[in-house]
């Protein structure tokens, strides 16, 4: 594919941009910055600078990686409870349905704010709702109207991890769980609630790797994308 891949000076056994990413699949670019240095990452969003048709999101990205982006792309946004670096920092204008992402509880708040900042920049109004665990439920079943309003819903849990199947048998939207790492021992850093999500017993629920929020936030936005326009006189 032409373009699909390059080597801006400065990249060379570092990474390739995806420039067609926008163009092929209809969204931005990522770049995880777990496990590089600053340095690299600084180098990307140097790259990226240089082109600013790619929209690029860097995830995962500490202290360290952010001051690195926004050194090369000072107007980029940086959400810290995320830990996503953003460029463009606006989001697009909203369009589709919408993505609620809920928190069953604080400490769930970055993978699912990391959820919620991706279906931001991915173009879908979306919403976030902290500290909703089954613990206590009135805190969810007060919510039913909003609820019952998303054309996608990503819960963030951690522990047991059984706040999606409550969530699955209240709603038609499809559901997207995102075990966290959140618990104590025998949570097994997130195996346990992972393990749950993928026994839940109310259909129309997705399960996300552990932790995975910007896997969460992607997969919503394309569930509630608006859908093609027809073209004259195709059937609807």
């Amino acid at each position: 594919m032409s373009g699909s891949a390059a080597h801006p000076e400065g990249l060379a056994g570092i990474a390739e941009l995806d420039l067609d990413r926008q163009d092929r699949r209809g969204y931005a670019e990522a770049v995880y910055c777990a496990g590089k240095t600053a340095e690299q990452v600084g180098a990307i969003a140097r790259a990226v600078a240089a082109r600013p048709d790619v929209k690029t999101l860097f995830t995962r990205a500490g202290d360290d990686h952010a001051s690195a982006v926004l050194e090369a792309l000072p107007d980029a946004s940086w959400d810290p409870v995320a830990r996503i670096v953003a460029w463009p920092a606006e989001p697009p204008a909203s369009t589709g349905g919408l993505v609620l992402v809920l928190a069953a509880g604080t400490s769930d708040l970055p993978v699912a704010r990391e959820a919620y900042v991706t279906a931001r920049h991915l173009g879908r109004p979306a919403e976030l709702v902290v500290d909703v665990g089954v613990a206590g439920l009135h805190r969810i079943l007060a919510r039913l109207d909003l609820l019952r309003s998303a054309r996608a819903i990503v819960v963030a849990a951690g522990m047991d991890g059984a706040l999606p199947s409550v969530v699955a048998g209240l709603v038609r939207a499809p559901v997207v769980a995102v075990p966290t790492s959140v618990g104590y021992g025998a949570a097994f850093g997130g195996v346990a609630a992972l393990l749950t999500m993928l026994n839940a017993c109310a259909p129309g629920v997705s399960v996300v790797n552990i932790d995975n929020g910007y896997g969460a936030g992607h997969l919503a936005a394309q569930i509630a994308e608006p859908p093609e326009p027809q073209e004259p006189g195709e059937p609807a």
